[in-house]
């Protein structure tokens, strides 16, 4: 069938109209617009030229969002800045589009990114994906309309005189803790002091939230502006609630992902042109564009929640120390507990330490009774049997009659694991091999991982079909203790039912790491369950991770002055010392000297190459090895039986083998080198990822740096 010559003319015109971009003549001065693509090929990760039509030369700003011809499809960008050289002999294709003419994009976030980028061996737009939100059109035109009425008005905060005196309350936030004093009052003159902050409490005037809060309010008094980072909405909760009563509700905003991308979106804005100068959210709100910073903080650093789910999964801390680089600002890494990361800064001399001085400690810090020592076995025979030994149940049964109680468990839900009764074998799904679980005491057993029901269940191993709990959840801890204590309240913060705060005073309050609400006045005691359980996980971090939940949970307790008590059940006398003592540092600084001694994390650097076998040896054939570099591997990854203990860590890296392509053959190789050497060893990987992009080749392979998952 033919086609009609009129038909194709009309078609002809009805794509291109009379005033695109491509047809329209070139912009008079600096026609040249310098484009960051958003791609995740790695040989495509730099910048390209193009064309600036006259029609679209106001909008198309260094930092706009724009829409650009590349391999023979639209692809969005950004304009990373505007040029009258061109290359010679080259014909550039114009721009098709400028889809927000807001300079989202400056010159400090575009170096930020290049320096996550270099750091992670990763892609400068992966990092920008993550760095700036989503473009709302509405918000843009709120903004524009803005700038319309009137470019003069001004809402930003008005900048305090430089006063060297602290904000009001922080005598109080701070008291007993040596060097703070001098810390706020370089904030408050305009100086750039670096520290790592150890906590000792989460609740009330002197919580770790009033401490941040009072940091932040020195640092405004100078007339700069702030970054804080939390690990979770929780934390971001109470920093909001003292930022709120130090600073006023209208002197800051946040920026986190569970608001929706509209707020999120106007708040970025709202820091981009300096209405607002202090920004605090989750791990995104690291890259905030906040005008004249002076400070950035960062709470908890050791939870991994602050690494990027993303490519290239880069840590809040990280990119806040490269900012701190960047710009030469303050610094503040805090946290009940203190990381291997944190350590190496203090040790390095790069930050001080604000600790509270050890008299102060020993009145304010609750006591700490470890249930697995000699004096506790020999007063309670049946102690290593029970889950709640005598000990645990009298503090709580006292702590009742003067407050909430708080009893921390290592899971979620009723029975998250269950075995054999007769062989103790544990028990599986015949589908898909996950974990079977119980959600109630009178529901059918369940897979983990597919849902599907086991109603007729029998042992692989010897037949049976009766079924015990090898682990017990938050859900039928609480029960349990519901009857063990019928007249308090039981309240149950798990799993995606997490509160904030707990106002019953005599409550017996059941969570999961991390869960723990808040008792505005502290809670009277506290019982560490599952200790042995929680330590038992096949991770290098293990013994850190499972002390700083001890740590953060025991700073929600009242002090030992007052009657707190805390009571932690677990055999491993080197993990528990560190807390009945609290010395959150001494355990920091012993776990670095032997990561020194062994050459492992954080002492040294590591990366981790993933795919195939011929994938893996065609990535290192040309590969150039630095000074200190030294690989461990390729050795194949476990199978999902054996992959981890923990279920929540089973899951996740049962989905991360499942997003790469190929089912079998997965192989691991791990390269360990220093820090000295760090630079030369990801440009390297980053420039062999390009190479192997570029030519296509048939087996990809993953490249990941400083993964706290990795051993």
């Amino acid at each position: 069938m033919g086609s009609d010559p009129h038909q194709l003319s009309l078609l002809q015109g009805f794509g291109t109209p009379k005033n695109a971009p491509g047809t329209s003549p070139a912009a008079a001065t600096n026609r040249v617009a310098r484009v960051l693509i958003e791609t995740s090929l790695p040989h495509l990760d730099r910048i390209f030229d193009y064309l600036v039509p006259e029609i679209l030369d106001a909008e198309a700003v260094p930092g706009a969002r724009v829409k650009a011809r590349f391999g023979g499809q639209e692809m969005s960008g950004f304009i990373t800045r505007r040029t009258s050289e061109a290359p010679e002999g080259v014909k550039l294709v114009p721009l098709a589009k400028v889809v927000s003419a807001q300079p989202v994009l400056s010159d400090e976030l575009l170096q930020l990114a290049t320096a996550v980028a270099e750091r992670y061996a990763g892609n400068v737009s992966d990092v920008l994906r993550a760095a700036i939100p989503a473009r709302v059109a509405k918000v843009d035109k709120e903004f524009a309309a803005r700038e319309a009425e009137s470019v003069a008005s001004d809402t930003s905060l008005p900048d305090a005189a430089g006063s060297p005196e602290p904000s009001p309350g922080a005598a109080e936030a701070y008291a007993g803790y040596d060097g703070a004093a001098d810390f706020l009052a370089q904030l408050a003159a305009g100086a750039a002091p670096r520290a790592v902050l150890a906590s000792h409490k989460s609740y009330g005037p002197a919580s770790w939230a009033a401490q941040v809060a009072h940091a932040v309010a020195s640092v405004r008094q100078s007339g700069r502006g702030a970054v804080v980072v939390v690990p979770d909405a929780k934390d971001l909760a109470s920093l909001e609630a003292e930022l709120q009563r130090v600073l006023g509700a209208d002197q800051y905003v946040r920026l986190t992902a569970e608001d929706g991308p509209t707020p999120r979106y106007r708040n970025y804005l709202r820091l981009l042109h300096g209405e607002v100068s202090v920004a605090v959210g989750t791990r995104s709100a690291a890259y905030a564009p906040v005008q004249d910073l002076g400070m950035v903080a960062l709470w908890d650093d050791g939870d991994d929640l602050l690494i990027e789910q993303r490519a290239p999964y880069q840590h809040a801390r990280e990119v806040l120390l490269l900012r701190t680089a960047q710009i030469g600002c303050a610094a503040l890494f805090g946290g009940v507990s203190r990381s291997g990361e944190a350590q190496r800064l203090v040790e390095s001399g790069w930050a001080s330490a604000l600790t509270p001085s050890r008299p102060f400690l020993r009145k304010a810090a609750p006591r700490i009774l470890n249930t697995a020592d000699s004096f506790q076995q020999e007063r309670d025979p049946m102690l290593r049997q029970a889950r709640l030994p005598h000990a645990a149940w009298l503090a709580a049964k006292e702590g009742l009659e003067r407050g909430p109680v708080l009893v921390q468990v290592a899971r979620t839900g009723f029975s998250p694991a269950l075995s054999c009764q007769d062989c103790r074998t544990p028990a599986r799904c015949t589908d898909c091999n996950g974990p079977l679980a119980q959600s109630g005491r009178s529901a059918v057993p369940a897979c983990r991982w597919c849902g599907r029901l086991a109603t007729h269940y029998s042992c692989p191993e010897c037949g049976s079909q009766r079924l015990r709990a090898s682990a017990i959840g938050a859900l039928r801890t609480a029960e349990e203790l519901g009857r063990a204590f019928p007249g308090a309240t039981v309240v149950s913060s798990s799993g995606e039912h997490i509160k904030s705060v707990v106002e019953s005073k005599k409550a017996l309050v059941v969570a999961t790491p991390g869960a723990e609400p808040v008792a505005p006045g502290g809670y009277a005691a506290a019982l560490l369950l599952d200790g042995n359980s929680m330590l038992i996980r096949e991770s290098l971090r293990t013994p850190e991770d499972v002390l700083r939940r001890w740590f953060r949970a025991a700073s929600l307790v009242q002090p030992s002055s007052e009657g707190g008590l805390v009571v932690v059940t677990a055999d491993q006398d080197t993990v528990v010392a560190p807390l009945v003592r609290w010395d959150p540092a001494g355990a920091a600084a012993r776990e670095m000297q032997l990561r020194r001694e062994l050459q492992l994390p954080p002492a040294v650097r590591i990366a981790a190459l993933t795919g195939k076998a011929s994938g893996i040896e065609a990535f290192m054939a040309d590969f150039e090895l630095a000074g200190s570099l030294r690989t461990v591997g390729p050795v194949e990854l476990q199978t999902r039986e054996g992959q981890a203990h923990d279920g929540q860590a089973r899951e996740h890296q049962l989905r991360e083998l499942q997003a790469r392509p190929g089912e079998g053959g997965e192989h691991r190789l791990l390269l360990f080198f220093s820090y000295q050497d760090g630079p030369t060893v990801t440009a390297a990987l980053r420039h062999r990822k390009a190479a192997l992009a570029a030519k296509r080749v048939p087996d990809p392979v993953q490249v990941r740096c400083d993964g706290v998952d990795l051993l």
